[in-house]
């Protein structure tokens, strides 16, 4: 697909930054003027409520509530969507991904679905010279539009979108091929054995959880029935790559490890590092230090194991000397859910656990819960700890880190980020003007003051894979979030001037140009 937001060396006028700075605000930049890394964690299906610095009592995680006793903990802030692909493309191109075509939830072989002319928020580091990684999660598609080559050089990837650097689980961990890529090959390939991906047709002889349920160590609840990998059926079928496949239980311990040799590779110089946790998406497959151990189940036993990877990391900044300089973003891609398409026992034991917190929905949903997500911010050389309560969204995490980096961002580049760093730093608790969410199907929500409007959509509001109530409805939904944040309460008839405003608000957005 085609973005206007081209890279600066395309528009007439700039060369890369050159003749678009500013100069840098003096209360951002410490005394040695050295800018300061920058790690941006997406945790994956991780609810408001799963943590216990937001309210959780069945489930203690000591290190994320440390990370946020330092720093500003966002009490109001909101992914820009229910699901993964589209949040991960709008947080690094600053650009609503329902504008788009093909921003749903990709597929394991799917195309690069960032344009590679695009600016994106690792260009902006880049051109800034920091040094840019991508490590764990990607999710936004790989290679052309027929999708990659597995067995050789995988282009486009993030190495074509401004990270120097990558080491990547594909798509999901519940998807096919079960292997990581690193800076553009398949990690430990065999050539004698080559992968073959199919997502409508089985492929080669593998076993699948359809075919062979005996084969199973975790039975699906709805689909994931495919080509057995590790035990677990998968979404999609492969044949090949044995010495590549990944092992789940070590999944978390090699994402961690490669972020802190990423870390300690670039301490002298600035870094910044994208990494996306598996933690907690389902397959929920905890190391053996981790099972078990929350008595909430699976569920809660990869909480765990999340809480100890952002530890590990904070440890390894700790251990160069680097943490007082590291602006440290910890926040989830969208809202939590439950069963997902696997007998995991999440729900049998959740043991008065509360995923979603007070909120209505979750993950795929155009209620709170669906985008409503953790957010914490770390620097401690800069930011003194605060419980942000402002209204806020992940889209404007892109300008508000150009204003940090004291840069101008071309007419065109990230179009729908606001530069909000000083609420961003917890300086101030200026509520955003509006914040659009987005469900499953493309409904949008806008929140604007104590006001949330949900558009009228004919689409069903639910899907077969999952016990959800995805927010729509034929008739328009207003809600009062200051009386009602669980939504409870449809006030659409009692204030029609507010709907007829917000809509009219939403409408305006969704006709602006790409």
């Amino acid at each position: 697909m085609n973005h206007p937001y081209l890279l600066w060396s395309l528009l007439p006028g700039f060369s890369l930054f050159t003749g678009c700075t500013v100069s840098p605000k003096k209360e951002v930049i410490k005394s040695d003027d050295r800018l300061p890394n920058v790690i941006y964690i997406f945790s994956d299906d991780l609810g408001f409520g799963d943590l216990s610095c937001y309210g959780a009592t069945k489930i203690q995680t000591p290190h994320i509530d440390s990370l946020a006793a330092q720093g500003a903990q966002f009490m109001n802030a909101y992914a820009s969507s229910a699901t993964s692909t589209p949040s991960r493309f709008c947080l690094l191109t600053g650009a609503y991904p329902w504008r788009y075509e093909n921003t749903e939830i990709a597929t394991g072989n799917a195309g690069m679905i960032i344009d590679t002319a695009c600016v994106t928020m690792a260009d902006l580091f880049k051109n800034a010279g920091y040094v840019t990684g991508a490590i764990g999660k990607w999710h936004l598609g790989l290679g052309g539009p027929n999708g990659p080559d597995w067995n050789g050089e995988i282009t486009p990837s993030p190495r074509n979108i401004g990270f120097d650097y990558d080491f990547v689980i594909p798509a999901t961990v519940d998807r096919v091929p079960c292997v990581y890529v690193e800076n553009d090959r398949v990690v430990n390939l065999d050539p004698k054995d080559p992968i073959f991906v199919d997502y409508n047709k089985k492929v080669g002889n593998w076993p699948t959880g359809k075919e062979n349920p005996e084969l199973l160590k975790m039975k699906s609840s709805h689909g994931h029935d495919n080509t057995i990998i590790n035990g677990i059926g998968r979404i999609g079928y492969m044949t090949g790559g044995k010495s590549a496949l990944w092992v789940d239980e070590d999944i978390a311990d090699t994402i961690v490890s490669k972020a802190k040799a990423f870390i300690a590779k670039n301490k002298e110089n600035p870094f910044f590092l994208y990494l996306g946790t598996q933690d907690v998406h389902v397959p929920r497959i905890p190391h053996p230090r981790f099972a078990g151990k929350s008595d909430l189940g699976v569920r809660g036993d990869v909480i765990l194991q999340l809480d100890w990877t952002i530890g590990q990391l904070m440890h390894t900044l700790d251990s160069l000397g680097i943490a007082n300089n590291t602006l440290f973003i910890f926040t989830s891609d969208n809202g939590p859910v439950i069963d997902d398409g696997y007998i995991d026992g999440a729900l049998e034991d959740l043991n008065g656990h509360t995923p979603m917190g007070i909120y209505r929905g979750g993950k795929y949903s155009a209620y709170e819960a669906g985008t409503r997500v953790p957010f914490i911010v770390r620097w401690p050389d800069r930011i003194k700890p605060v419980k942000q309560h402002a209204l806020f969204s992940q889209v404007d995490v892109f300008a508000s880190m150009a204003e940090l980096l004291g840069k101008k961002l071309p007419e065109g580049v990230a179009p729908d980020s606001r530069g909000n760093l000083s609420v961003f730093l917890g300086d101030e608790s200026k509520d955003r003007e509006y914040v659009v969410q987005q469900n499953l199907n493309n409904t949008l929500s806008i929140i604007q003051g104590k006001w949330k409007y949900i558009e009228p959509s004919k689409m069903p509001n639910a899907v077969s894979w999952v016990e959800m109530d995805l927010g729509n409805s034929p008739e328009a939904q207003l809600y009062d979030l200051s009386t009602d944040p669980a939504e409870k309460q449809n006030v659409a008839i009692q204030y029609p001037e507010v709907v007829k405003r917000l809509s009219v608000l939403l409408n305006e957005v969704k006709s602006r140009k790409k």
